[in-house]
């Protein structure tokens, strides 16, 4: 459990970082989930997170293909944001 609480700081400190904006945030008061989308040049970034509950959140990103990528640690994210800003020219 501890491990997955330090997977969210770390993603919101590494987002900070890199220098990530929020693009926007919805949340859906009947489940009580937000949604937030990040992104930074071409590479985005959704965040789901229950009420209080942020160390549960769920990442999910897209590679260059538009494939979806869950992301289960921060060098998952990591290497597919590097992957995806590799291939701007």
């Amino acid at each position: 459990m501890n491990n997955i609480s330090n997977l969210h700081s770390k993603v919101h400190t590494w987002l900070s970082t890199i220098g990530f904006r929020l693009n926007t945030s919805q949340t859906n008061k009947r489940s009580k989930i937000t949604t937030n989308h990040y992104f930074f040049e071409t590479f985005n970034l959704l965040e789901k997170s229950k009420w209080g509950e942020q160390e549960k959140s769920k990442y999910l990103c897209f590679d260059m293909y538009g494939e979806k990528i869950n992301v289960r640690s921060l060098l998952d994210l990591q290497t597919a944001f590097f992957e995806n800003i590799s291939q701007l020219k």
